[in-house]
């Protein structure tokens, strides 16, 4: 039977429509991404703006310091070390100066967006971070890095690649749990470009800041993180970010030396991060403009660089001489203490910027000095204290951080050393279970938990499908014809129509349930939504908990539920993703509430 009429039609269905769907079923089939893929598809692009911003601020940091400083050698202690001893003292307070400044006008210009910490976006808000801010506070990071100060530059590398994550969900109109996800990418593939180390990126963010490891966390994390260290080792170049000496165990005896100094380390780090919170404090007490704390501060860093320029900057060039051995014990001990007091200095002024950096940098130093110790104790040339220097920094990390997983992988990503690894492993899991018996939180819970982490922890308990739903789902009438579906499907992308009659749900129409009527047309004529419409479609309350959703998604082989009223009213759908995204960001941040060391 030819049912082709002289307009084209057949069977009421055109010949154009029918063989657009056709296509678009195969593509169904075989090739349209999930919901989930397009995630990884954003994390990367993500991962690629991050790394862009993280160059972009190098370069920019580097010019910055050449006019302040008049030298083009590329290392700040270089180039403070070539300096007069009044540009020492000057220079950084310039810049801190400079740097206050900004803060100080920029602070009155903000929209209706405020925040600019990421983790505050991402743990506690809805993923929105102030563009504007996020420009104020970068740039006056800058200013404050090419100065001298001895703070780490990863803050803004973070925050800069976390606010064009923010922008691109906005303008995209992600949901909130899925904003935060890329906002969290954001700040991995910020850590990831600033270290050259993608795992330790993806997992500091996942351990710390979301606490949870299920792949639809993780797996866009390191996407984004991967795609950010590719772009920067292509204009940068690869090799790790440390150069050490090749190490080796010489007896298992030497295990010992290495647990001690994890003790050590464990010791030693509350100590640093409760200096950390005094100096600011303290610094907050003071009735002074922020330009004039800042100022001060960048004084203070300079007047302890007049006598040892290493305490400038994130102290990457000391760190590199401390691995290949190259000071005396003596001197690197009152390097240390310095250091220590700039970095507090800094931080505690309100600098922006990171103490990630820093961190390392007292590790070094701790692991060198007991390496040399070590060495004396034993009398045996063989110990190594660059060996200990690169485990002290491992150590020191994870027992400041309460994140031990994270402070191995990225001492191992650093040195791309894997003989490391078994002292290294030691070493941090004991750091790790030392300093979580003296500070229960580590400076990252704590900033948390001042910004109201509690209060938001028990918003995500209460959270129901009506909190995440995307409310108007599309609709059709069950009398709807086979040509209207044809085109709502091809025009919209969905894999189900949802039906309805007078606003109550009905059931749905599934893509792949009109395959068996594309090769008969003339059954196409006569078929409407009723004759295709599966009215056991599985659904959810609009007042059911994130659990019960989670459950009727596990006897459903789609990415999306209609969401009904009491009354069966449908009134939104809710994706899979944005209810895993949400239990998981819930069972994370109990734990940091209820005063557990480390997210678990």
């Amino acid at each position: 039977m030819d049912v082709t009429n002289d307009s084209g039609q057949t069977g009421g269905l055109n010949l154009q429509t029918l063989r657009r769907l056709k296509f678009w079923v195969w593509v169904q089939e075989w090739t349209r991404p999930t919901e989930f893929q397009v995630t990884l598809i954003w994390a990367g692009i993500i991962g690629f703006g991050g790394a862009l911003c993280s160059i972009a601020y190098r370069i920019a940091t580097s010019f910055v310091h050449k006019i302040l400083t008049g030298s083009s050698t590329p290392g700040f202690v270089e180039s403070f070390t070539e300096l007069p001893l009044l540009w020492r003292l000057v220079v950084p307070a310039i810049g801190g100066l400079i740097a206050g400044v900004i803060i100080f006008f920029g602070s009155r210009f903000h929209g209706q967006v405020t925040t600019t910490d990421y983790m505050e976006a991402v743990v506690l808000g809805d993923g929105k971070i102030s563009a504007r801010q996020s420009l104020v506070k970068s740039l006056s990071a800058l200013f404050t890095n090419a100065s001298g100060g001895s703070i780490g530059r990863e803050g803004p590398l973070v925050q800069l690649a976390a606010m064009v994550a923010s922008l691109a969900g906005r303008l995209h109109r992600w949901t909130t749990p899925r904003l935060r996800l890329l906002v969290a990418c954001g700040a991995a593939a910020g850590i990831a470009s600033a270290y050259n180390a993608p795992i330790s990126g993806s997992v500091f963010v996942a351990e710390i800041v979301l606490g949870s490891m299920a792949m639809e966390i993780f797996g866009p994390l390191v996407f984004a993180s991967v795609v950010a260290t590719l772009t920067v080792r292509g204009f940068l170049g690869p090799g790790p970010l440390y150069q050490i000496p090749l190490f080796r165990l010489n007896g298992n005896w030497e295990i010992i030396p290495y647990l001690l100094l994890g003790l050590g380390s464990g010791l030693v780090a509350p100590w640093f991060i409760r200096l950390l919170r005094a100096s600011e404090k303290w610094a907050g007490q003071i009735s002074a403009p922020v330009y004039l704390k800042m100022c001060a501060g960048g004084l203070i860093v300079g007047a302890l660089a007049v006598f040892y320029p290493q305490v400038c900057g994130n102290g990457y060039s000391v760190v590199n001489e401390i691995l290949r051995g190259q000071w005396l014990w003596q001197t690197l001990a009152l390097i240390l203490i310095f250091k220590v007091l700039a970095t507090a200095v800094t931080f505690g002024s309100g600098a922006v910027g990171g103490v990630f950096t820093p961190t390392l940098f007292v590790g070094a130093s701790l692991g060198f000095l007991f390496g040399t110790a070590a060495q004396h104790v034993t009398g045996s040339a063989s110990v190594n204290p660059s060996a200990f220097a690169i485990v002290g920094m491992g150590a020191f990390l994870a027992a400041a951080t309460h994140a031990p997983i994270m402070a191995i992988v990225m001492i191992f990503e650093l040195t791309l050393d894997y003989q490391i690894i078994l002292p290294l492993m030691l070493a941090c899991v004991v750091g790790y279970y030392t300093s979580v018996k003296i500070e229960k939180r580590s400076i990252y819970a704590e900033a948390l938990k001042r910004k109201g982490a509690g209060d938001y922890a028990k918003q995500l308990a209460e959270l129901h499908v009506r909190d995440l739903m995307k409310p108007n789902p599309l609709t059709i009438s069950p009398t709807t014809g086979f040509s209207e579906i044809a085109e709502k499907f091809i025009t919209t992308r969905f894999n189900y129509l949802y039906v309805t009659y007078d606003g109550s749900f009905l059931g749905a129409v599934s893509l792949h349930d009109i395959k068996n009527y594309l090769n008969t047309p003339e059954l196409a004529k006569v078929v409407i939504a009723g004759d295709l419409l599966r009215d056991s479609f599985p659904l959810v309350r609009a007042n059911a908990s994130l659990i019960e959703a989670l459950e009727r998604f596990s006897h459903h082989d789609g990415e999306r539920l209609p969401v009904v009223s009491h009354d069966r009213h449908l009134v939104g759908s809710i994706a899979k993703t944005d209810v895993i995204l949400a239990l998981a960001g819930s069972t994370a941040r109990s734990a940091t509430t209820t005063g557990s060391p480390t997210p678990q």
